[in-house]
């Protein structure tokens, strides 16, 4: 490889590399903000709100138009255990910078 094409090679992962910088810190910036969210969805979740909408909507007593993926019976929680995998990674993260 000539140095014209070592340059080239270089310049293309640099894009690729600064391309996916970028794209992980918005999605960091973006996940950081839905904080108070992940937090709602967690309290309804635990605090027994989630099961009576559950069972309220096995029942049929909420209108079919309504959107209901919260109501699915794995979809909140699988949310909610990626959620928290994720902000440990974060932690875990933050713990190694300051090492």
């Amino acid at each position: 490889m000539n140095q014209t094409e070592r340059i080239q090679k270089m310049e293309a992962a640099m894009d690729r590399v600064y391309k996916a910088v970028k794209n992980c810190q918005k999605a960091l910036d973006q996940f950081a903000s839905l904080e108070k969210d992940i937090d709602m969805l967690n309290e309804y979740y635990m605090d027994g709100e989630w099961r009576k909408d559950y069972e309220d909507d096995e029942k049929g007593k909420l209108p079919k138009t309504l959107k209901r993926g919260v109501l699915s019976q794995d979809a909140l929680f699988d949310l909610l255990e990626e959620s928290d995998q994720l902000r440990k990674i974060l932690v875990a993260l933050d713990e190694e910078e300051e090492d």
